[in-house]
């Protein structure tokens, strides 16, 4: 199915230098990926809903309610530096 030339035209494609061992191992095991991927490709799958997850997942979150601080003086305390009632970070935009 896939060939030692193969692998060493992707892994040069991909820039990846390959000893040959490694040229070796890699064709057997795409080999053999592609081997079941073939296998799969058999399954009727036409009643099939496309999915992500083979599970169902959801995501538990609490709602995100504004909530003022009541200490700011505490949280501007703690920050390396400060103007009035704002944090002072680094500029990290370039304005050029």
């Amino acid at each position: 199915m896939i060939d030692r030339e193969q692998v060493h035209k992707v892994a040069n494609l991909a820039r990846l230098e390959l000893t040959p061992d490694e040229e070796e191992k890699f064709t057997t095991q795409l080999g053999t990926i592609l081997e079941y991927i073939e296998q799969l490709s058999e399954l009727d799958v036409t009643d099939v809903l496309p999915t992500t997850r083979a599970i169902d997942v959801s995501n538990i979150t609490r709602e995100d309610k504004l909530q003022p601080y009541p200490d700011i003086e505490a949280i501007l305390r703690s920050s390396p530096e400060q103007e009035g009632e704002f944090f002072k970070v680094p500029k990290i935009l370039n304005t050029d």
